[in-house]
């Protein structure tokens, strides 16, 4: 609807639409928040679902302003066997932040709302920090092998907040995504790790395997989605400024195996291979899509 306006300008006005969005609705769930804090089980529980609404309400109104700015073409397969009221481990191939909005606008209130595992400095991004917080996303402080090596005593504390995290995931449906690839896709990261893919990172299955761990009783189906940019991975400016002119979606809804429900990843040397070889396979299946989608969907032009 703004297409007659310079790409710049869209992008200026997209980003003080995303802004005044993000403003408005955290005036609303603020307060909501404190509200929770108070240690009363059923009224916490109805505080989650009414913020989870007003969350939606925000994505939905992003999706609007992305509308205004742009001319999208969305080619999206595979969601319509999603269940709202379901508990789902979600993943997708990560290439771009544009990748979760991408997400949000295709699956907002057609399954149960996302909550990422984030990186624990993210707690103190203005405003939007306080509202993953609010929203229960689960913050985790990740220890390379060499952290490890010199303090042994904080092996297994990955484990142990994602059983945290999870507990509060329990009681009103939920789809925990987790990115695989744990960082986007670039030639460089690709080159540097000899990824075997020709168009993914190696997966990382430890944080998924956690996940299963503390929530197998009720997560019983991973939803696979894999994402495709026909014109080349986009920057967050060009979804602001309404360059984005096709996407490719294609959602997988696959059981997950029993036997791999409430398993120790860390401590048991045969799951965790096991393991590993399912999410190896996901990949290579994945990757084998993701090169007939660029086959079938080359860059415009």
């Amino acid at each position: 609807m703004l297409f007659f306006l310079p790409a710049f300008l869209r992008g200026v006005i997209s980003l003080l639409l995303l802004i005044l969005n993000t403003l408005f609705w955290f005036s609303l769930l603020f307060p909501c928040a404190l509200i929770k804090l108070l240690p009363i089980a059923p009224l916490q529980r109805f505080m989650t679902r009414v913020m989870i609404r007003i969350a939606e309400a925000w994505m939905l109104c992003n999706s609007g302003w992305m509308r205004l700015a742009g001319n999208t073409r969305w080619d999206v397969q595979g969601r319509e066997r999603l269940d709202r009221d379901g508990w789902y481990l979600v993943t997708s191939n990560h290439q771009s932040w544009v990748d979760i909005l991408v997400l949000q606008h295709n699956f907002n209130r057609r399954m149960p709302m996302f909550k990422f595992f984030l990186k624990q400095e993210l707690i103190w991004v203005p405003v939007i920090g306080i509202c993953w917080w609010a929203l229960d996303f689960p913050f985790m402080k990740r220890y390379s092998k060499a952290y490890l090596a010199r303090h042994p005593e904080k092996a297994g504390q990955d484990r142990l907040a994602t059983q945290r995290a999870c507990e509060k995931f329990k009681t009103t449906p939920v789809a925990v995504f987790n990115f695989l690839e744990g960082t986007r896709l670039t030639p460089e990261k690709r080159a540097e790790q000899a990824s075997p893919y020709r168009h993914l990172l190696r997966p990382k299955s430890g944080g998924a395997a956690f996940v299963l761990d503390a929530m197998g009783e009720q997560l019983r189906s991973l939803v696979d989605i894999t994402i495709h940019y026909p014109d080349g991975s986009p920057s967050f400016w060009d979804l602001l400024c309404g360059r984005i002119r096709h996407v490719v979606v294609r959602c997988h809804t696959r059981p997950i195996p029993a036997e791999f429900l409430g398993q120790d990843y860390d401590n048991d040397p045969v799951f965790r291979e096991q393991f590993q070889g399912w999410i190896s396979r996901l990949w290579q299946e994945k990757d084998e899509q993701l090169e007939q989608l660029h086959r079938d969907y080359p860059p415009a032009g």
